[in-house]
């Protein structure tokens, strides 16, 4: 537990070096010019959310469905800015539309940061169910995904697939494991 608290919470301000896992995302976004991050809150991407409002870098706010920000991303892209979404695996299982509809055909550089719930302990069958599916229904449209459990392998994984997203102009997927980001904590 005490691995995981420390692990989910944020270790030092956010700058060049700060070397928690959401502090090598913070950096790998802005190295890569993605600026804008709309997300749907999770408690388990808190800290990197808090460090994203907190640099006048970023665009960050809410938004009440992952479709909408994925949306509001696209559209950024359109628009000549690049962005990345931050949603949990639940919300996920809401995205099949909009993903065939307009991130693929539209080839749209979306770039999703999802934080793995039903896994590794998960009390609720609901999001064991989505974790299940979330893979398959990425294969099935041919999206580029990568399932990040490392420190030492988070940045580099990170850059590589934000520059190949944009590259190819196809939306990546980067699943945060509960090895790397400590999980959900579940209080009893």
């Amino acid at each position: 537990m005490a691995i995981a608290q420390q692990q989910t919470s944020p270790q030092v301000a956010p700058g060049a070096g700060d070397k928690s896992w959401h502090g090598i995302v913070l950096q790998t976004l802005k190295r890569n010019e993605i600026s804008l991050v709309p997300y749907v809150p999770d408690r388990v991407l808190t800290p990197l959310i808090s460090n994203l409002h907190a640099d006048p870098f970023f665009t960050t706010f809410a938004t009440a469905r992952e479709e909408e920000a994925v949306g509001i991303v696209s559209g950024a892209w359109m628009g000549g800015r690049r962005g990345a979404v931050l949603m949990q695996t639940s919300g996920f299982a809401t995205l099949a539309n909009v993903l065939a509809s307009l991130a693929v055909p539209y080839q749209i550089p979306l770039i999703m940061f999802v934080s793995e719930r039903g896994t590794l302990g998960e009390f609720n069958y609901g999001q064991s169910l989505v974790c299940r599916t979330m893979r398959p229904v990425l294969d099935s449209l041919a999206l580029e995904h990568h399932t990040i459990t490392r420190l030492d392998e988070l940045e580099f994984i990170t850059d590589r697939s934000i520059k190949q997203a944009v590259t190819t102009q196809a939306p990546v997927a980067l699943i945060l494991n509960p090895l790397l980001t400590g999980g959900k904590t579940f209080d009893k």
